[in-house]
């Protein structure tokens, strides 16, 4: 959850580390820090709150030196102080670290360390791990090859350490180095000209360098400036493989945009184009995807298919759910990432795995692709995020195309991922029994939906003023019915996540078996409306809120007419093919959610308690 940006070069370090720590705030905003290694001494300057107060405790300090680690917080262990936030100096001096994930055994080192004579100034567990290492470099002899103690100490602790980590660590004695090493937590290096990075985006790496190396689980890199090396936790020598990141650091500024959100909504249509650039066949009667690894004829033998996601990844997996078991007829489950590992539940022989996740960091999906695969299970994974551990870790895949996504609140990665959702249905169903006309006819329907998107954004106006006038209700409601039900619990996190106002999603008939009670004057709700067999039953039961003088904002397809006065708010959104309109059903939710965070003043990109990529268990 936690941003980390380590330089080494001949630039000075603090002024790039904090300008990479900007660009990876969206990962923690409790505190922030920087340490550079000047003059034979650790100068630390860190700040409680956002990486702006840091950079003003930095000019304080006068960070002159060119090799340094910084941090921005998303706090674990320990509360939000300036003692706890990174990085930390061991209690000798001779050892700074910054760190990102958990490491679940702390209270036994600490301990340890304690009857060692190590001392604590924070409540964390990275300072326990900083102090470990410290011990072990005092230990190390120094050996003919000078930056063997460096490198070991942090292996030998590292051996001890359990739970996750991305680390980053300085040494008072090996000026112009910096060892990293990572389980669990993501870390890429950056390979520069006479300089060398590391961080734990790649955000944090483009305005130097676009060459990066991925650091995989069990593995730990020196840093100088000329050169890297990359071994493992048990000594093995790694070669390293050297990608090019293909955007540049424009696709990751906000520009005109008021938030890196607003920019993100507006962006979806070309997100879509992208999304879905070269990935029909030559006739237009199906999708193609180059990266499964897995041939139509296993794809036909597949009896069950189960996605494993967290989040609004997982509202996606469910709308595909309803489509894939729509058009192509195969049992889908939704699981949880988080729970899937400690249930025991009945997996069927011939079941393939799915596990979406935009930043394909995410730790809990990352636990469930393990365990599927220590089973003996295919799984393939649908992210955004080029070179992701679950990318490598996958057996293959559907990559999203969609550009940086920086707010922490999802969107144009969230209706990209229910695109590719709705083109992996019309994929399975062409491999079994859909017709090619359908098929063809379908295409059609999903090519059009940059367009009807495009269209949708056009309520923007009339949805901000709207917002104005439900900006001050603590709780709200929002119902749909088969696919649109995700998309109801869409727009209720969403609301939840960027406003802090209390929302739930509900399918439609499901107010009566319960949250009707909830129903006021105070609470509204939020119903989606679309034409078809539903629309009746929809409509009575709005007409049961109505009853009972709840507030409603209807979102209502082309032509839908409902009656005089039941709804109190009406957005339109164009008609369109069942497959693409979740898609478009979400852009009216999506901006009703963001006007009211503005209007009630909140801090749309970073809410409160939240990071964009969840990288501890």
């Amino acid at each position: 959850m936690c941003g980390i940006v380590g330089y080494v070069g001949k630039q000075k370090a603090a002024p790039l580390i904090i300008e990479g720590l900007k660009r990876l705030e969206y990962r923690g905003y409790d505190s922030a820090g920087v340490a550079v290694l000047q003059d034979g001494k650790f100068v630390v300057a860190k700040k409680t709150g956002r990486v702006a107060n840091l950079e003003q405790e930095a000019t304080r300090h006068r960070l002159n030196g060119t090799h340094g680690i910084g941090h921005t917080r998303w706090a674990t262990h320990g509360g939000v102080t300036d003692a706890n936030a990174h990085p930390h100096v061991s209690s000798d001096g001779k050892i700074a670290l910054i760190h990102n994930g958990v490491i679940e055994n702390y209270v036994a080192m600490k301990k340890f360390l304690l009857e060692k004579g190590y001392t604590f100034k924070s409540e964390t567990d990275t300072e326990v791990l900083c102090n470990l290492i410290a011990y072990h470099y005092a230990k190390e002899p120094a050996g003919a090859n000078g930056d063997s103690r460096f490198v070991e100490s942090v292996r030998k602790s590292l051996r001890h350490a359990e739970g996750t980590y991305g680390i980053v660590v300085m040494a008072i004695d090996a000026p112009g180095e910096l060892v990293t090493a990572r389980k669990g937590s993501p870390l890429i290096l950056g390979i520069g000209d006479g300089e060398s990075l590391v961080a734990s985006d790649v955000s944090a790496l483009i305005s130097r360098t676009q060459n990066v190396v991925y650091l995989k689980d069990g593995e730990i890199a020196h840093l100088r400036e000329q050169n890297f090396s990359i071994t493992t936790l048990s000594s093995g020598a790694v070669s390293p493989v050297v990608d090019k990141v293909t955007w540049s650091i424009k696709d990751a500024e906000r520009g005109d945009h008021a938030h890196f959100m607003e920019k993100e909504i507006f962006e979806q249509p070309v997100a879509l184009e992208n999304a879905m650039r070269g990935r029909f066949s030559e006739d237009g009667s199906t999708a193609n995807f180059g990266g499964l690894n897995i041939t139509a004829n296993e794809l036909r033998s597949i009896d069950r298919l189960v996605f494993l996601a967290c989040g609004t990844a997982l509202h996606a997996c469910m709308v595909t759910e309803h489509l894939i078991e729509r058009f192509a007829r195969i049992p889908v489950e939704c699981d949880y990432a988080s729970e899937f590992r400690y249930r025991n539940s009945p997996l069927f022989h011939n079941t393939l795995f799915f596990a979406m996740s935009q930043s394909g960091e995410t730790i809990d999906t990352l636990a469930a692709v393990r365990e599927a695969k220590r089973k003996g299970y295919k799984v393939l994974a649908i992210n955004n995020v080029v070179g992701s551990t679950i990318a490598r870790e996958a057996d293959g895949g559907i990559y999203q195309h969609v550009g940086p996504e920086v707010g922490v609140a999802s969107t144009k990665a969230f209706t990209s991922q229910l695109l590719i959702g709705a083109m992996l249905a019309l994929y399975l169903a062409r491999l079994r029994d859909m017709s090619f006309s359908d098929g063809t006819q379908l295409v059609q329907a999903l090519k059009a939906a940059p367009d009807l998107v495009r269209t949708a954004l056009k309520e923007a106006p009339r949805i901000r003023e709207i917002a104005k006038r439900y900006a001050h209700y603590t709780d709200m409601l929002f119902l749909g019915r088969l696919s649109l039900f995700p998309i109801a619990l869409e727009g209720a996190l969403k609301l939840k996540e960027i406003s802090y106002i209390h929302a739930e999603g509900y399918p439609a008939a499901e107010m009566k078996h319960g949250p009707i009670a909830l129903i006021s004057e105070k609470c509204p709700s939020v119903f989606f409306v679309p034409k078809g067999e539903m629309l009746n039953k929809i409509v009575s039961s709005m007409q049961e809120i109505k009853a009972r003088k709840g507030p409603i904002i209807a979102v209502v397809t082309d032509g839908v007419e409902l009656p005089p006065a039941l709804a109190d708010e009406v957005i339109t959104i164009p008609d369109c093919h069942e497959a693409v309109l979740p898609i478009v059903a979400s852009i009216p939710v999506q901006l009703l959610s963001y006007y009211i965070a503005v209007e009630r003043g909140c801090d749309v990109d970073k809410p409160r308690n939240l990071a964009k990529s969840v990288t501890v268990e």
